[in-house]
């Protein structure tokens, strides 16, 4: 082991040491950051790292665009541009007769016989069915006997009444007889008296049977007055209760008259499905009879249009290869399932050969032809209701959102009322997942 002493270099002045830099003491500008108090620098630190957080946020979503690639051929394009705007919409009718008239079973019953079939020509009177039913029978056969009953009963009194006047002017006829016979006689016996012929009391008799009628007379003649008046009071009313249950009668015994099913007026017989032996309850729809009065058109419309549907607007279908002219007669603005019903008369004689429930083509014209600024209708409406659409940018298909108003609108047109101007290209196609889209490129 050696003992000596380890030998000590100096240290060059071109390389000095660390420690000789790391006891050299730094000193900072007045401004610097390090001068401040720690809670300053706290607040500094903090509020830095927000700003940047909010910095990048900003740059992140300003950049951010929402943006879907479509093949070109996939997408319908339209070209806005001042027109002639067609204010009319497409309508669909179905015929119905003008009047309609349902026959029903007044009484029910069996069905016996089907005299008619759907599609007859049926004239007013002519049976369609013969029914039978027992227990009306019986009924019927009741109710005439009491009537029958009531109306005997009714002439015995107006008989009583008449048997009563005639007694009553007897019986003043026979005062009035007893008074003229009582003075012939009462003049003979007088005379007979004064020659004591005849007893005192036989002249006295006389006289006072003569009183007793003459007394009599007046109160005979109004009684018989009192109950003559009282006798053509009540002939009216026994005259009318006859007349009431006679018809009584007649409707009791029409009953019966009512199994045989007539039809009340003359057409053709569009609804009648009835079968032998089938039962038919009081008042049950036997058949529906159109009348040969003409036909309409009922047609839905959109409720979109109901305000401005209006009665004597003008229309026309196409039936074969010929137009006929229809006009509006009737709004019905109850809302079902999105639309509303119209009725449309022809302008005329309607087209031959029409059929209840045929449906013909058409159109509507809500109003006269006026110059705007008009777009094909297309599936985008559906799904944008008209507020925006997709509107090329650039000739390489590149399409973006932009808010747009629309007005009126037809099957074929829409009205634009802001938002684009003639000659922009515009997707027209449905816009089914384009709801959050800001764009589209077009391959």
């Amino acid at each position: 082991m050696s003992n000596a002493a380890p030998e000590i270099r100096e240290a060059s002045p071109r390389a000095p040491s660390l420690v000789a830099r790391m006891d050299r003491k730094r000193v900072h500008p007045p401004w610097h950051w390090s001068r401040w108090p720690l809670g300053a620098r706290a607040s500094l630190g903090g509020g830095l790292a927000v700003g940047l957080v909010l910095a990048a946020l900003a740059v992140v979503f300003s950049n951010t665009e929402r943006t879907v690639r479509l093949a070109e051929k996939d997408v319908t394009l339209a070209t806005v541009e001042r027109g002639a705007f067609h204010d009319l919409i497409p309508l669909r009718g179905t015929v119905v007769a003008l009047s309609t008239v349902y026959v029903d079973a007044l009484e029910g019953g069996r069905v016996q016989r089907v005299l008619a079939q759907a599609g007859d020509f049926v004239t007013a009177g002519q049976p369609l069915v013969d029914l039978t039913n027992t227990a009306l029978e019986l009924d019927v056969l009741d109710r005439e006997g009491r009537l029958i009953e009531s109306i005997t009963e009714l002439q015995t009194y107006q008989t009583q009444l008449e048997q009563n006047r005639v007694t009553n002017q007897k019986a003043l006829a026979q005062i009035d007889y007893n008074i003229i016979t009582a003075r012939r006689a009462l003049d003979r016996r007088k005379a007979l008296l004064a020659e004591n012929s005849v007893a005192v009391e036989t002249v006295d008799q006389l006289q006072d049977q003569l009183d007793y009628d003459v007394k009599v007379r007046p109160m005979q003649e109004a009684s018989n007055r009192t109950q003559e008046q009282l006798r053509l009071n009540q002939l009216p009313q026994i005259h009318r209760q006859l007349q009431a249950l006679e018809q009584d009668v007649k409707v009791t015994h029409g009953t019966l008259d009512d199994l045989v099913v007539r039809a009340p007026v003359s057409g053709r017989l569009t609804a009648m499905d009835l079968k032998v032996g089938q039962s038919l309850d009081r008042n049950g729809r036997v058949a529906v009879i159109t009348p040969g009065a003409g036909y309409k058109l009922s047609a839905p419309i959109d409720e979109y249009y109901l305000g401005r549907v209006q009665k004597g607007q003008l229309g026309d279908i196409e039936v074969g290869d010929r137009t006929w002219p229809l006009q509006v007669t009737r709004v019905y603005p109850q809302v079902t399932d999105g639309t509303f019903t119209i009725d449309l008369s022809f302008n005329g004689n309607a087209p031959a050969g029409l059929l209840p429930g045929q449906n013909l083509p058409g159109k509507l014209t809500l109003g006269a032809d006026q110059t705007a600024m008009i777009l094909p209708a297309g599936a985008f409406l559906e799904r944008t209701g008209g507020d925006w659409i997709f509107v090329l940018t650039n000739s390489r298909g590149a399409a973006r959102r932009r808010p747009i108003k629309i007005g009126r609108r037809n099957a074929e047109q829409v009205e634009v009322l802001s938002g684009l101007a003639p000659g922009d290209r515009v997707i027209i196609s449905d816009y089914s997942g384009l709801d959050r889209i800001d764009r589209i490129d077009l391959r």
